[in-house]
């Protein structure tokens, strides 16, 4: 049953908490079958499960007391022959990954996801998460996108039920 605190993302936008706000997907579309490196979002329901934040960026006291800090060697490893395959990971890392503490913005704030996580399917995808938009409505790698005011807004009123659905 869908409730007010789940984000509902369809082609045309996000709801949440009786808002509708833009955002951005995947330039592949969303697909039910998400396999690594597709571009694509993956349609369905998603627990939201970590907050992560910059904080040489974004001050503590604007995010709720669940946020995490990225430390400067937080990576998530998106190798699908990585025995930690779509986790949390350190550098240094010999596996391909991607780096939370990036130069640009997208990152700054992160909410992770449960997509094949905890127990990651080998080239199912990885690193879907809920991060800030590079521009209005550019297309992720198959994340979904919302500009940084929006993105805070939201992070801020989240509950533990709260779930990111996506409609394809």
């Amino acid at each position: 049953m869908i409730t007010a605190r789940d984000i509902i993302v369809t082609r045309q936008g996000a709801r949440f908490l009786g808002r509708t706000f833009p955002c951005a997907i995947g330039r592949g579309g969303v697909t039910p079958r998400k396999r690594e490196g597709d571009g694509a979002t993956p349609a369905g329901t998603h627990r939201i499960i970590a907050l992560l934040y910059r904080p040489d960026r974004i001050a503590r006291h604007t995010l709720p007391g669940w946020a995490v800090p990225i430390r400067p060697r937080d990576l998530w490893s998106d190798d699908p022959d990585a025995p930690d395959y779509n986790h949390l990971t350190r550098a240094p890392y010999p596996f391909s990954h991607e780096r939370l503490r990036r130069a640009d913005p997208l990152y700054d704030i992160v909410l992770t996801t449960d997509w094949n996580w905890p127990v990651a399917h080998r080239g199912h995808g990885s690193a879907i998460f809920i991060h800030t938009w590079r521009a209005p409505r550019y297309p992720t790698a198959g994340c979904v996108a919302f500009s940084r005011e929006n993105l805070l807004w939201i992070a801020n009123r989240l509950t533990p039920e709260s779930r990111l659905i996506i409609r394809g």
